[in-house]
């Protein structure tokens, strides 16, 4: 733990809980993609496999639970709520996640630490993080126009990758035996593809303005 990991993870609650905010106070989700947030549910059950084997620290432990519970909440949300549900904006999120998935499995297979079960589905859980944001992305450049809280969530979203490649270079130069390398290269492509909207965020926080993307 350092204090580079510890800031990442605060920039990945506090876009949860700005996410939840927006579906539980507004009663809505529009702007946001199912399909995204089932990517993420994904992500989070397929790395968290050692939750009840590989115990760590408490800290540890409760972040596991709160990044599980709080994606399959999302989800079910977006799915089964009778008013948030009406408000999903289907005919937007149309992006085809499950080749992501697909392709997160057979790279898994073929780069990995080591030949587990539990390393491949980690490393599968990497390799889909670092797209799960696609779908998001294409739908607020379907969109156009990006609500407030919409746009928070996904910039504390790509804070959070920032801060997490600072854990890794501060890692390798503290570490004797540094070994992460495919998270720290898929966190490079997973903040890569939010340049765009970090560049438009920037500019619509300088101007005063409304958020909105290129189509």
């Amino acid at each position: 733990m350092n204090i580079f990991r510890f800031a990442g993870d605060g920039m990945h609650l506090i876009s949860i809980l700005i996410l939840l905010l927006k579906i539980y106070a507004t009663k809505t989700c529009s702007g946001i993609s199912l399909k995204t947030q089932e990517l993420y549910a994904i992500v989070f059950l397929a790395r968290y496999l050692d939750l009840f084997t590989d115990f760590i620290s408490v800290y540890n432990t409760v972040m596991k639970l709160v990044f599980i519970a709080s994606s399959l909440a999302i989800v079910w949300c977006m799915r089964s709520h009778r008013v948030v549900k009406r408000s999903y904006d289907k005919e937007l999120d149309t992006f085809r996640h499950y080749f992501l998935v697909l392709g997160s499995f057979i790279l898994a297979l073929l780069i990995h630490e080591k030949f587990t079960f539990q390393e491949i589905f980690w490393a599968f859980s990497i390799y889909l993080e670092a797209v799960a944001i696609l779908p998001q992305l294409v739908l607020l450049q379907r969109s156009g126009n990006v609500d407030n809280l919409t746009g928070q969530y996904v910039f504390f979203l790509g804070a959070y990758r920032a801060f997490y490649i600072l854990n890794w270079v501060y890692r390798y130069f503290t570490e004797p035996h540094f070994s992460r390398w495919i998270s720290a290269i898929s966190g490079l492509v997973q903040t890569a593809l939010y340049a765009d909207f970090f560049y438009y965020y920037f500019i619509s926080w300088k101007n005063n303005a409304k958020l909105q993307l290129p189509a």
